[in-house]
């Protein structure tokens, strides 16, 4: 019987509680990974979902939290997720900021806060997990945006934050080559906006007809392409995949 290859190794996903981030965290355990969830906010959703992940499989799973704006944030949440297991294999950077900042009204406050959460951190975050990562030649997944390369009319500052994103992936894979291998994956319409951000009905119609699929996409899309990148892209490096059902060249 084959040895499964992600048995035992570590993955620490930034955002995990839940949406996105919650999905990943359960194909990653699937699949055999111990899983390190970080939170910020949302500490309710993140313990029941490490109380899940540990009931299916003994200390298989902890829950960290961490304000990612908060100075050397980042090397206290990679030195916590990689004493656990004393090891660290995956850093999924997926923790995002997302809301308008239309291009004439852009204060200091929303960039700091966009270009922090989304660009600064997954960078300080890297930098930290760097050396654990090279122990056991693990990889680093940026979750980032088609409209890092599409620009969204009125959100200026978060298509900038995740166009340094994918920036970042490309230089990352060089840095860190041969010993680490950094992709990203580009989700397009997968989960609707919440808040603020609320689409009406209409205006979600509107960007599934702009998919060549004409649907829209599911968490499992994005869980599934960072389990290609974390198990079977071993030759694989400085790559952006799509995720977006063809809506970037429709």
């Amino acid at each position: 019987m084959q040895k499964n290859p992600l048995a035992n190794k570590v993955a620490l996903i930034t955002g995990a509680a839940r949406r996105v981030g919650a999905e990943i965290a359960k194909i990653l355990h699937h699949a055999g990974m111990n899983i390190a969830l970080h939170y910020n906010i949302s500490e309710d959703e993140a313990l029941h979902l490490c109380e899940e992940f540990n009931q299916k499989r003994d200390h298989s799973a902890i829950a960290i939290r961490a304000d990612l704006q908060e100075p050397e944030s980042e090397k206290s949440l990679i030195m916590q997720a990689a004493e656990e297991w004393k090891r660290l294999d995956v850093l999924v950077n997926n923790a995002s900021r997302f809301y308008k900042t239309a291009f004439s009204k852009v204060t200091a406050y929303a960039w700091d806060d966009l270009m922090n959460s989304n660009l600064k951190a997954p960078f300080f975050l890297s930098q930290a997990a760097a050396p654990f990562l090279a122990v056991n030649q693990g990889a680093i997944i940026n979750i980032v945006d088609i409209h890092g390369e599409r620009p969204l009319r009125d959100y200026s500052v978060y298509c900038i934050s995740k166009g340094g994103l994918i920036v970042l992936t490309r230089m990352l894979a060089k840095e860190l080559a041969p010993l680490v291998r950094v992709n990203a994956i580009a989700p397009g319409a997968i989960l609707w906006p919440e808040g603020e951000n609320t689409l009406l009905e209409e205006e979600k119609q509107k960007i599934i007809d702009q998919t060549l699929l004409q649907r829209s996409g599911t968490p499992a899309d994005i869980a599934t392409a960072v389990l290609y990148f974390v198990r079977d892209a071993t030759y694989v490096t400085g790559q952006v995949l799509n995720v977006d059902g063809g809506r970037i060249i429709a």
